[in-house]
């Protein structure tokens, strides 16, 4: 009845506008994808359906001011953003839209004066009048604090343009049909994590009007072997705890870019690398409190040359063929975004990870090793019997299979011994039926 309802809506709507949520239930984690389909001339149908059949259960792309006001005193939602919102709309992928970046004819200014700030309100009032709650998640500006980490100054800036764009956003999706819009705010670098460009918010309580705070925690490029998914997780866990620590309160983090490039150069990694790290990271996400999804970037290569770092951060080849990060997520997904952490039972090491998951009555045991493969005891206290069922992601295109190896049981114990690599395994352990 509720689909018939919205179709019907969707019909009414101009150029094909949808209604405001889906009506299926939140994942346990946000599992996206930045596709940067909406200001450009690229079809739709094929990416959306890629990105729907990895796996992800959220899109991100960009409500750039210059498209929705490309003159003066015109302002306008595109076809292309109409289509985009309608097609992710069916595929039950939510959207999240960035709220940024000046125009021309506003010398590409931040909104910092009166002069370029009162038209970004203009463009964020109209836009988030006529979208309403088709997005999903609104982000205020996209790393503001880019050009100068250290600059106090735009660090106050910054909480002026989120005090002022909050309640405009608020006005116009609060009373429309639908789950209201949730807002976020921060976007900040790995260099404005490290600086503390979040204090700014928190001290100001401007963080306290939005929904939750947004980070680029990219490490490709961090130094002092911080650029592994695992020294990454650590220094992670110790963000959230500093901000959990510094706002007196749990606030929920939200990983609105986050990626490895596959070129060849500095900061570079092959594509089987990408893939193998991508997993990782997924899975160590999952361990940190607090943070409620991660929209990975980006879809698609954003140009040929292998030897540019921002062509190459796709899981797709420029002309949308499968690189090995693309069969990784279709391996990995299911449990990364449905299935629930278990950190009583989990156990992280130098050189062995263990990470179980639950999904009702099914558990699993996500398990890799670093550094050179080693043979683990997986220990079950469910009764399991016949050959370990596991997705071994170095084969991820095969999907969950039988192994060689096989549970032996004595009296409540079964146990067998698995082979651990770079590459997770994800290991069965049964249901609790």
């Amino acid at each position: 009845m509720i689909a018939a309802v919205c179709h019907t809506a969707r019909l009414l709507l101009l150029g094909g506008l949808l209604c405001a949520s889906s009506v299926s239930a939140e994942p346990v984690f946000i599992v996206g994808i930045a596709t940067h389909l909406m200001n450009f001339d690229h079809p739709l149908r094929q990416p959306m359906t890629l990105t729907r059949d990895a796996g992800f259960n959220s899109v991100k792309d960009d409500l750039f001011w210059s498209t929705a006001e490309p003159a003066p005193h015109h302002l306008r939602i595109t076809s292309t953003w109409r289509n985009y919102l309608s097609m992710a709309f069916d595929m039950n992928l939510s959207r999240l839209g960035m709220l940024g970046y000046s125009t021309y004819f506003h010398d590409n200014a931040k909104p910092r004066t009166p002069e370029v700030m009162t038209p970004f309100l203009e463009y964020v009032d109209y836009v988030t009048r006529q979208l309403g709650n088709r997005i999903s998640f609104y982000e205020v500006w996209n790393e503001w604090d880019l050009e100068d980490p250290k600059d106090l100054q735009l660090r106050k800036d910054y909480v002026e343009l989120v005090r002022k764009t909050v309640p405009v956003i608020r006005k116009n999706t609060r009373n429309t049909q639908g789950t209201p819009a949730r807002i976020l705010a921060g976007a900040i670098t790995r260099d404005g994590m490290n600086e503390g460009v979040a204090d700014s918010l928190i001290d100001s309580g401007a963080l306290d009007l939005v929904d939750g705070l947004s980070i680029h925690p990219y490490a490709h490029c961090a130094a002092d072997d911080g650029n592994t998914p695992e020294a990454w997780v650590q220094w992670l866990a110790r963000y959230e705890q500093s901000i959990r620590a510094k706002a007196g309160r749990d606030v929920p983090l939200y990983l609105t870019e986050m990626g490895w490039p596959s070129h060849q150069g500095p900061c570079g990694k092959s594509k089987v690398t990408q893939a193998v790290y991508m997993a990782r990271i997924f899975f160590l996400a999952r361990t940190v409190p607090n943070i409620k999804g991660m929209w990975w970037f980006d879809l698609f290569n954003d140009g040929p040359d292998r030897h540019d770092q921002e062509h190459n951060f796709g899981l797709l080849n420029e002309d949308f063929s499968p690189k090995p990060a693309y069969t990784m997520m279709k391996a990995i997904s299911p449990v990364v975004s449905s299935f629930t952490y278990d950190p009583q039972a989990s156990t992280m090491t130098d050189n062995t990870y263990k990470l179980y998951f639950d999904n009702g009555d099914e558990r699993v045991l996500v398990a890799w090793a670093i550094g050179a493969p080693r043979d683990e005891q997986i220990v079950s206290a469910r009764p399991l019997n016949g050959p370990v069922r596991l997705t071994d992601t170095l084969m991820a295109e095969q999907g969950r299979i039988y192994s060689d190896q096989s549970w032996q049981c004595e009296a409540d114990r079964c146990s067998a011994s698995i082979r651990l690599t770079n590459f997770p395994k994800i290991i069965s352990l049964g249901s609790r039926h």
